[in-house]
């Protein structure tokens, strides 16, 4: 699915849609946080994880200290 950048008058259309009127002098603040928001996700969604296992697999008293701290 393409991504289009979110202009600040879609940001603040996205906004009153969930309920969250915002006011004029932020929908540029905020369709920038949306960008940098899509650009993280994008970076993630690149990774590799095929051979991480899942986060179940872990348990906290398995983990083996760290001498060097």
């Amino acid at each position: 699915m393409p991504f289009s950048e979110p202009t600040p008058p879609e940001a603040a259309r996205w906004a009153a849609r969930a309920g969250l009127p915002l006011p004029p002098d932020r929908h540029a603040a905020v369709a920038a946080t949306a960008r940098h928001i899509h650009s993280v996700v994008a970076v993630l969604r690149e990774l590799d994880f095929a051979d991480t296992p899942p986060a179940t697999a872990y348990r906290a008293e398995q983990e083996t200290p760290d001498a060097a701290v």
